[in-house]
Order: C-alpha cells, then structure tokens, then sequence
C-alpha cells in the first residue's frame, strides 16, 4: 500500500487515486535561461524515481513536467547575450534535455511551454476577472485578489494578518492591496509580447502553471510536485487561482523534493554557489550522480560534497563488482527470499530510497557469497538485483563499461544523435558557432563521427 507525504496535510498518508490505477502528475519544471545545475538535477531525478517505480509497480502515470520560457530572467538574459529570447530558450531547452539523458532521466510524457498556452492563460486570467478574483489596473497589469479566496495560505500554513504585516508597496504599484499578484503583465517597449484584451502583455509566472496543468490534465488531478521553494508563494497561488477559477479541488497532494546544500547554505543561482549539471559530470559517472542525489530521502536537505560524490562512486563500484563476477540470469524460477518484497515496503513508505538501497546493499552481499560458494542461485540474484535497481534507474550500464571508468549514460541513441545534430545545424543558422562546436564535441566524446555534406549531416559510430 502506497503511502505519500503530502505538503497540504503534512502528514504521509495512504494515496488513493482519483481514477484507479493511474496517477496524473504534474511538476513544476525549469525557466530556461541558463544551464541546469544540481538543484534542479535533485528534483528531476526524485521525480524520475518515483514515476518509474510506480509504473514498475503497475501503475499507469501520466507524468506532466512544464517548461517557463518567458518571464523577466529570460528576457534579460536573452537582451545580455544580445540573441532573441526564443534562440535563448531553445538552446537552454537542449541543453536541459542532454543534462537529463545523462542522468538516465526520463522525458516526461507531456512538457508543454508556457508560450505555446497564451490563450488558455488569457481565457483562465478572464474568468477570474468574470468571477471577480482578479482586476485589470490602470497599468495594463491583471491582478489576482488574494483576500477574496477564502483559503488562501492552506498549503503553507500562513496567515493572511501576518502576510499584509510583511507586505511591502512600491509607490508605483497599481494593486487595490500589497497581497495581490500578477496574472498578466503589460509589455514594455521592445519585449517579447502577445495580444490580450487588456492590450500587449505576457503572462505572469503563476498563472502558467494552472492553466497548462488544466490544459494536460483537467481541473483537478492526483499529484502537484515541484523544488523546495515553490510551496510559497508560486503553489499557494496556483491553487488560488485555480479553484477560483475552476471551482473544485486543484490537486490532491502536493509533493516537494528537498534542497541541495553547499555547506549550510542552499545551492542556489542567486547566491552563485552552485554547479551546474555538466561541471559535474566532467568529473563524474552520471549514474554516481543520480546515486548520490537519491541516496538521501527526497523530502531531505541533502549536503552537496566530493566526499559525497566519492561515496556514491564506491558504492555503484560495488554494486557492479558484484554483477561482473556473474552473468545474470534472463529468466528462472522465484528465489525464495524477501528482497523485493522489503524493497517496495520501502519504497512504497513514501518513496524512501535509502531504505531502499540498504535491502541492495543485502542482496549485493548474498549475492557475493553465492558466488564464493558456487551456489546455482547466482545469476537469479543478479538478476534481482539488476531488477530491483531498475525500477529506480541504476545499474542500466554494463558492469565493465562502468568499472573500465566510461564516461557516460551509455551509448547514445539515434533519436538523442539526430536530436543534438539538429540542435547543431540550429546554432550553425544563428551562427553561433561556439555552440555548434560544443555540440560536435559533446558528440565527438560518445564516439559520434559527422559527416557534413550538401545533402545535410551523416553520422557514424566510431569503434
């Protein structure tokens, strides 16, 4: 029986879905204006985890996991690097979605942009403002009026007395009370914009968020997750927007992977204490990353350090060690033992991986002393172990190419190949020729050899 912590309640209780057997989930994704760094790893690798132990475990989830490519960040960005903000966010998106494959991370099954849903997110701002939760200011602004949803604060225990105490007001400001945020915001000159019935604008951050997950998955759904700090104020004011606007529940539990820390501070681009996903993995195995990020529950802090990374390196050395002394068995009777059966109580107690390794950790030392002993069971132990460890994501490479040191989330596939060729003749068109270049390389170093020509760009592999 599955249980799940939920924010909402914060308590872990027994999930009971809204339609049996299936799970609608929707994440909270990446603004795309500079690379990925392990913060945002942290959170796509638990929720990695989680959508493929449940579908291991029989469930059909419908995983959602958006993409914020407009908003202040992007569009300064964009300015700065003097390119446009749609050669900005395609490049980011690239780069988010190689960080992610080398992580052994998953596509999700839906990853709609917040610019390709402006007129779902104009028609929800207009029922808000029909319903009279939200008003257009005399700046072309669209406010959404906190103190009019009743609950506002559920998620996060706060008060509204003691938010309008902290409030601060700009002189500028045209909102009726400091609580209200915007839905729309009015273009200035030269941005990026689209036509709204309250004149040229972009949609404020929060509002994407309802009105894409309304759009993938309909008005109220299973689970909302997202990093650790999303609860406020972005899901507090997701679920006021849209049970104003949709009038019934948002989501039924609400789910948050904890932070990455560098030293007691979090890691964090504001704060400039953070590496990115690929600094890391010039220097690591992917999969000791996503060891490492899953070695500690996802709810929890977790304490970013090359002690740390070296104890997951030794660990995964183990595991494969184990797995090299054997070939596994593709098919056999039952064991007669309790691993799996302790591995999913353990998963199944609100995801709780380092449980979960822990009973590995037993399997990989019965597995050893099976093979000291000849026993006959070796290979369907390994094959449990390879079993279990998958429905996590590890142990999917072989064991020599990860003891021989190979870099990488294995060999490519001709999709991903394809992909990174069309992102490369993408940067050759915008000449940007140092991305272009980076890309052959990223390709160069799996073994990848292009061939350009008239006809376009061939490729092979290099043995």
């Amino acid at each position: 029986m599955l249980h799940i912590y939920n924010t909402l309640t914060n308590s872990k209780t027994i999930f009971t879905p809204i339609e049996p057997g299936k799970i609608r989930m929707y994440v909270c994704g990446v603004t795309v204006y500079d690379l990925c760094h392990i913060g945002h790893a942290r959170v796509m690798v638990a929720f990695d985890v989680m959508t493929r132990y449940l579908r291991a475990r029989g469930w059909d989830v419908d995983y959602v996991r958006n993409i914020t490519d407009v908003d202040d960040k992007i569009i300064r960005r964009a300015a700065e690097n003097n390119e446009t903000v749609d050669q900005l966010t395609e490049r980011m998106i690239a780069a988010m979605h190689e960080d992610e494959a080398r992580l052994n991370v998953l596509r999700p099954d839906q990853e709609p942009k917040a610019t390709a849903h402006i007129d779902d997110i104009v028609n929800m701002v207009q029922t808000l403002i029909d319903k009279g939760y939200a008003y257009a200011a005399d700046n072309g602004d669209v406010y959404y009026r906190v103190e009019k949803f009743e609950n506002y604060g559920r998620l996060t225990n706060k008060v509204l007395e003691d938010l309008r105490s902290g409030a601060r007001v700009e002189v500028e400001e045209a909102k009726e009370s400091p609580l209200d945020f915007v839905l729309w915001k009015s273009a200035k000159p030269g941005e990026v914009s689209w036509e709204s019935p309250w004149g040229a604008g972009r949609p404020g951050w929060h509002i994407e968020c309802s009105a894409m997950s309304k759009c993938c998955l309909g008005d109220t759904f299973d689970i909302h997750g997202g990093g650790p700090d999303l609860p406020f104020p972005h899901h507090e004011n997701e679920i006021a927007q849209s049970e104003a606007a949709n009038g019934c529940t948002y989501a039924h539990y609400w789910v948050h992977a904890g932070p990455v820390r560098m030293g007691k501070e979090k890691m964090s681009k504001s704060l400039g204490n953070f590496f990115t996903i690929r600094d890391v993995l010039q220097h690591y195995n992917p999969e000791v990353v996503r060891y490492f990020l899953s070695s500690v529950h996802y709810r929890s802090y977790i304490d970013y350090s090359e002690d740390s990374l070296k104890e997951a390196q030794s660990a995964l050395e183990r595991f494969y060690q184990a797995l090299a002394s054997v070939e596994a068995a593709e098919s056999g009777a039952a064991l007669d033992n309790d691993f799996e059966l302790r591995f999913c109580e353990a998963m199944d107690d609100d995801f709780n991986t380092p449980r979960a390794l822990a009973v590995l950790f037993e399997l990989v030392s019965e597995l050893n002393k099976a093979v000291r002993e000849g026993c006959g069971d070796a290979p369907q132990l390994a094959a449990q172990l390879k079993r279990l460890a998958g429905m996590i994501g590890l142990l999917e490479q072989s064991p020599q190419a990860f003891l021989q040191g190979e870099s990488g989330a294995d060999d490519l596939s001709a999709e991903e190949i394809e992909r990174l060729i069309e992102q490369r003749n993408q940067a050759r068109k915008d000449k940007n020729f140092a991305e272009a270049d980076r890309v052959r390389d990223v390709l160069a170093d799996k073994g990848i050899v292009l061939k350009d020509s008239r006809e376009g760009t061939g490729w092979y592999r290099e043995h």
